[in-house]
């Protein structure tokens, strides 16, 4: 294992090709050491020139012939210092003996930094083009936070030629001593390995979260910062990482299928239950949302963009690969294996060789320009991840069930489809002169006028009805309020675009409850500082202007009482509360013991959330843990029962969860407690006739395209 303390500079061509292939598996696991704080007169000069900096960038922000991308990369190395400050982030060696290294990373971060500034001022920043690894910087829309990632250039790339570069993103593993200013430490001036002739874009991803939520955000954040940079040939990108960056590639790669010239995820977990060893299942809110990230259930992707995926012969994670290769081989979708022999949790040499010369004649032959290939099979469990090659699927008749769509155009030009749990289409009109949905025939390349890119596709019962140009504007406005896709929820998905949280400015209704609700933003914050990297934006009520509804999901809490904004909006959502009482889903709660949590589109902006009390629904355990168990909680809306407990915080029991359907109508209540796969099967035989059958049908569908895989 390699410990976080033994990385080492390349020295020659021999140890840069070492080095190429230790990159590959470096952060996979993590060594045991403890966090601790750096000596006091350490932190006192450290605060000193972290401070100095920041002067030196807001000098910076002031000269507005500075572009902003520039200053980012000045800025990243004051966060660098800050966030391991303040969270402690100084490791002790592996062995206990002698000085913590990320002292010294802390104090060559500022040094960068400053050095960068000086230049920057000058009108002369060296590193913009600088051939070889450099850290750069990026401004987050989700919370206004300055987030790193790694580039490394070939010699000779001019952004100003019209030469496109090919690109691999490659994904970390996770690691224990994982911060900013190690992550700094391990690219920053490093030299390129030998041969290497295309670009690659190393993300931070947040740190480790296995790229869900904002650590997704980060790489599609980070990825089009670097193609405002430096022209990518988007049709020429590689996906891969290991272990946890294995797992990301796996959702990444399965969930934007159209994105990639071919995905390679090594030794990366696919699921939950198997990899948790969960023989119980869970509630059945927190069930159904495993078919987020869970990618079992999407293997048929892999028909739609090449994948090689790797594991070690003696290492457990193996059955991921072997799980997903199997899977898709019942679809009749192929994937490759690479099994290292005699490996454990690491890339054998010569297995990596073979692993990246598929993605590299993967990339040389490019994905095929627009619109790109004509026959297509996609599925979806949710509307997050509803885009395929020219085809998005516009809103499900349920969520997480397979929604699929199976695509092929004709020797006669016409676009044949078959959906199967999907309510509207957009199909893009240069693919077919004529398209036909579940036997249904329309035109395409004429439709609406021809005057949309896409052309949308309405279902009304077994048929498919076109709209025209003035129906289709409308339909973009989602008048009838229903989900699509980043307004599909649950709660944590709130979290994945720009948002602000609101506190009340009123006398609440109930103090208890103002309590529970404050000690929740607090625990938020918490957590969202150390795991996810940035500060989360509170404002008082009173601040909340018209361009901050408009362009913000807005996380209120309170009650109606304390906070004017959940006043505004309670009243136009599908629950009620006073002072006695809140109602949701037919049943009456006590404000005094119990809390509400729910997500819905914002009455006063329906093109963005509003959230209810709630961050985040899984807590700083689960991020300690195995990032597999970083699933959403409380569906889209839950009722808790809290008490407090003698340290001041509380403890807290899910009274009801549930989900909205696709209209953002309750659904029938479901319960909360989690029952045994045998216990759900006995209860469904004493359904009635007309559910058993609708249930078996679903089943059924299901298992046609390889079911939960939970």
């Amino acid at each position: 294992m390699m410990r976080g303390n033994q990385l080492r500079p390349a020295a020659g061509p021999r140890a840069r090709r070492a080095g190429w292939l230790a990159a590959a598996v470096l952060l996979v696991t993590a060594p045991v050491v403890s966090a601790q704080a750096p000596p006091q007169d350490v932190a006192a000069g450290l605060e000193t020139a972290r401070k100095a900096l920041l002067a030196k960038v807001a000098l910076l922000k002031q000269d507005e012939s500075i572009r902003p991308r520039l200053v980012a990369d000045v800025e990243v190395f004051a966060k660098a210092v800050e966030w391991a400050m303040r969270h402690n982030e100084f490791y002790a060696a592996g062995s206990g003996q002698g000085g913590s290294a990320w002292i010294g990373y802390a104090k060559k971060s500022l040094s960068i930094g400053m050095r960068r500034a000086q230049e920057l001022a000058a009108g002369k920043p060296s590193w913009v083009l600088q051939s070889g690894s450099t850290i750069r910087g990026y401004y987050s829309k989700v919370d206004g936070s300055v987030q790193p990632y790694a580039v490394s250039l070939p010699g000779g790339i001019n952004p100003r030629s019209g030469t496109r570069h090919p690109l691999h993103l490659k994904l970390h593993g996770r690691g224990g001593t994982l911060n900013e200013l190690r992550f700094i430490a391990l690219h920053e001036g490093k030299a390129l390995p030998q041969g290497q002739a295309f670009v690659q874009l190393d993300v931070f991803g947040r740190t480790n979260n296995a790229y869900r939520y904002a650590g997704e955000a980060d790489v599609f954040e980070a990825l089009a910062d670097l193609e405002r940079r430096v022209r990518i040939d988007n049709r020429r990108i590689t996906l891969w990482g290991f272990s946890m960056g294995g797992a990301g590639a796996w959702h990444l790669g399965l969930h934007h299928p159209s994105r990639w010239s071919s995905v390679g995820p090594g030794a990366g977990f696919v699921d939950f239950y198997k990899y948790q060893n969960q023989t119980r299942q869970r509630p059945d809110h927190q069930h159904r949302a495993l078919a987020i990230y869970d990618v079992v259930p999407y293997a048929l992707n892999a028909y739609n963009v090449p994948v090689c995926t790797y594991g070690g012969e003696n290492d457990k994670q193996l059955l991921a690969s072997t799980t997903m290769v199997d899977r898709a081989r019942r679809l009749g979708v192929p994937i490759k294996l690479l099994v290292g022999p005699g490996t454990g949790h690491r890339f054998h040499p010569e297995s990596f060789k073979q692993f990246m010369a598929f993605h590299n004649e993967h990339s040389r032959k490019g994905r095929l320009t627009y619109p790109g290939r004509t026959d297509i099979r996609f599925v979806t469990w949710t509307l997050k991840y509803n885009v395929c090659e020219w085809l998005t699927v516009e809103e499900m008749e349920e969520l997480y069930r397979p929604a699929v769509v199976q695509a092929t155009r004709g020797p006669d030009g016409t676009l044949r489809i078959r959906t199967r749990n999907v309510a509207a289409l957009q199909v893009g009109r240069d693919v077919a002169e004529r398209v036909e949905i579940d036997g249904v025939k329309h035109r395409l390349a004429t439709a609406a006028g021809g005057l949309l890119p896409g052309v949308f596709y309405q279902k009304n019962g077994k048929d498919w009805n076109l709209l025209d140009y003035d129906t289709s504007r409308s339909f973009q406005k989602n008048l009838d309020l229903n989900k699509r896709r980043d307004l599909q929820g649950p709660i944590d998905d709130a979290y994945m675009q720009p948002f602000v949280c609101v506190t009340g400015s009123g006398t609440p209704w109930s103090q208890s409850q103002a309590d529970w609700a404050n000690w929740t933003l607090s625990r938020f914050g918490r957590e969202f500082d150390k795991w996810l990297r940035g500060r989360i934006r509170v404002v008082q009520d009173t601040e909340v202007d018209d361009e901050m509804i408009a362009s913000n999901n807005l996380v209120l809490f309170g009650d109606p009482g304390s906070n004017r904004l959940m006043a505004r909006v309670i009243a136009r959502m599908p629950v009620e509360w006073t002072r006695e009482a809140m109602l949701v889903a037919g049943k009456s709660y006590d404000p005094d013991s119990h809390g509400l949590s729910m997500i819905y589109p914002n009455p006063l902006n329906p093109r963005r959330y509003v959230v209810i009390n709630s961050g985040h629904t899984f807590h700083e355990a689960d991020f300690k843990n195995s990032n597999s168990w970083l699933f959403p909680r409380l569906g889209d809306i839950a009722v808790q029962a809290f008490s407090k407990t003698a340290s001041g915080s509380y403890d807290e029991k899910i009274s009801w969860a549930g989900f909205f359907d696709s209209h953002w109508l309750l659904e029938k209540p479901r319960p909360a407690a989690g029952k045994s796969k045998a216990k759900s099967k006995a209860k469904s035989k004493a359904k009635s006739k007309a559910k058993s059958k609708a249930k078996s049908k679903a089943k059924s569908k299901a298992k046609s395209k390889g079911g939960t895989g939970n």
